[in-house]
This record gives structure tokens, C-alpha cells and sequence, in this order.
């Protein structure tokens, strides 16, 4: 299974400041198994959405986008998802933002959004290293499962 973390971030871009979400993102998806490979991009639907379909052009299994989901101007990634999948996936970001309930003040604040394009599965997290931490925490019993059957494969229920 194969994995794209795409930070988004126009500082981290440019150079300006640390990823700390993306590699934080990477670990625990290797831990589930995937290769994963890491990619900055500036906020923007343009520059999210061209990563996005790169990575479904390079059969990418799944990706995950840190960043940009909130309600700043340039939280933009949501919208790019949007132009990008075929299919969403609400119950992914509904449970995301769920879990987040009584946790933290802020998650109701998310506007994540999950879908399918082609057979890449595209999640968006927040960029804070709470936010992909407590988001993919909650979604991680159901990635391999997501991706079998975006693959055709037999995933049994």
C-alpha cells in the first residue's frame, strides 16, 4: 500500500517554518503499513488540488492532506479536495470531527473533507500535530479496510 502526506502550508513551502505535522502524519501511517512519501505545497486550491491529482495519477493508494482546513482565507484544501474526488466519503471527517467533541474547542472548527478519486482515497486533517494526531487516530481502524475495497479486493466485514 502506498501513501502521499501532503503538507500544506505557505510557510512551511517556503521554507519559513518546520514541518511538524507531515512527518508526524508519515509515522503513523508507515506504522500501519504504508510506503509513504512526503510533499509540501503552498495553501491554495491550485497548488492542493494539482497534488492531489498527481497522486491519484501515480496510483496512490491513499492521501492525506495537513492543513488548510480551517476557516483562515488561505484554508483553502477542502475546496480543492472537492474539485478533485469523484466520491465523498462524509462519515470519515464526521467521525474526525466527533471525536474531537469535548476534546478540543477548536475541532468543531474543521472543515475536513474526505473522498474517493479514481481508487485513491483522499482524507484531509488539520495542520497542528494535535489535529493529524487525534484525526488519524480515529480513522486508522478503517484505512486498510478502505483502501482493500477500493482495490477490488475481497476486504470481508
Amino acid at each position: 500500500m502506498r501513501a502521499l502526506v501532503v503538507t500544506v502550508s505557505d510557510r512551511v513551502s517556503r521554507g519559513d517554518a518546520e514541518d511538524r505535522s507531515g512527518p508526524v502524519a508519515v509515522e503513523r501511517l508507515e506504522a500501519l503499513g504504508f510506503a509513504v512519501t512526503l510533499r509540501v505545497v503552498a495553501d491554495g486550491v491550485d497548488s492542493v488540488s494539482g497534488a492531489l491529482r498527481d497522486a491519484v495519477g501515480a496510483g496512490f493508494d491513499l492521501v492525506v492532506t495537513c492543513g488548510g482546513t480551517g476557516m483562515g482565507p488561505r484554508d483553502v484544501t477542502p475546496e480543492a479536495t472537492l474539485s478533485v474526488i469523484e466520491r465523498v466519503a462524509p462519515g470519515i471527517a464526521e467521525a474526525m470531527r466527533a471525536a474531537t467533541f469535548g476534546v478540543n474547542p477548536y475541532g468543531m472548527l474543521s472543515r475536513a473533507v474526505a473522498g474517493i478519486a479514481g481508487s485513491t482515497l483522499i482524507i484531509n486533517v488539520p495542520g497542528s500535530v494535535a489535529g493529524v494526531t487525534e484525526s488519524l487516530e480515529v480513522v486508522e481502524p478503517a484505512i486498510g479496510h478502505a483502501v482493500a475495497l477500493l482495490r477490488g479486493e475481497h476486504a470481508g466485514h
